[in-house]
């Protein structure tokens, strides 16, 4: 029997964003529910007043029962913070590109209160902070010019808000697309705060993915499989969605 999985994109994105990636689960036999966090529906929404615990929210609702939760880039500390409120729904985390951050740390900590949103940035920009666009033809980054939306900027400058050690016991899989799993050794020992984290969970194991920031578009079939590998390590699911 499949496992229910939470598809959770990242900064710009909405559930569009896991189309091809999501098709191929639910030809694995999975049920999959991919989000659009609040205030990422359409450029005309108001971000002003959306926060990090409207997008934690939306997670752990679409968890209740118990679920695998996919997490992309920026929706990584979300994703995180869900399984630190209601960690017994959580069956696993993937890490796409991404990873947890520790308690009282923010994504973009230097975002001036008066900021609401985060326009998507030139592509020389986003390179430039690490952001690998290897893989996607000029046709896919078209899509993503146009489809994106601006990121509400409370989620991303509000710290992280961490109770519940249990979280640290949730299987969890890093899918390492923009750079090698070998790396992140190097990154705990350089302070970096999600490899620190990582370091803390009593059950994680690393998949290469060599591609860009971006898997979902520049490889899907293969992040799909890692997805679908992820579902099989972890604890059986019942029917009515709990471990």
């Amino acid at each position: 029997m499949g496992a229910h999985v939470i598809l959770v994109p990242g900064f710009w994105l909405g559930a569009w964003a896991w189309e091809a990636v999501a098709e191929d689960l639910r030809a694995r036999g999975h049920r999959v529910d991919a989000l659009t966090l609040p205030g990422l529906g359409s450029v005309r929404t108001d971000r002003s007043g959306i926060t990090l615990d409207d997008h934690v929210g939306a997670v752990v609702d679409a968890v209740a029962g118990g679920a695998i939760v996919v997490a992309h880039s920026g929706a990584g500390p979300v994703a995180y913070a869900a399984s630190d409120r209601v960690p017994t729904d959580v069956a696993r985390l993937v890490y796409v590109d991404s990873g947890p951050l520790p308690d009282a740390a923010a994504l973009r900590p230097d975002l001036d209160a008066a900021v609401a949103e985060i326009p998507l940035p030139p592509w020389a920009e986003l390179e430039a902070d690490g952001n690998s666009l290897h893989g996607l033809d000029d046709a896919a980054l078209q899509r993503f010019r146009e489809r994106a939306v601006p990121h509400p900027a409370g989620p991303a400058r509000t710290p992280l808000a961490l109770h519940d050690d249990a979280r640290l016991r949730v299987p969890t899989t890093v899918v390492c697309s923009s750079f090698p799993s070998g790396a992140i050794p190097r990154m705990a020992q350089s302070g970096h705060p999600v490899a620190s984290e990582l370091g803390r969970l009593t059950d994680v194991e690393y998949v290469d993915l060599p591609t860009g920031h971006w898997p979902m578009w520049s490889r899907p079939a293969d992040l799909a499989a890692a997805i679908d590998s992820a579902t099989i390590d972890t604890a059986t699911i019942d029917t009515a969605g709990r471990r």
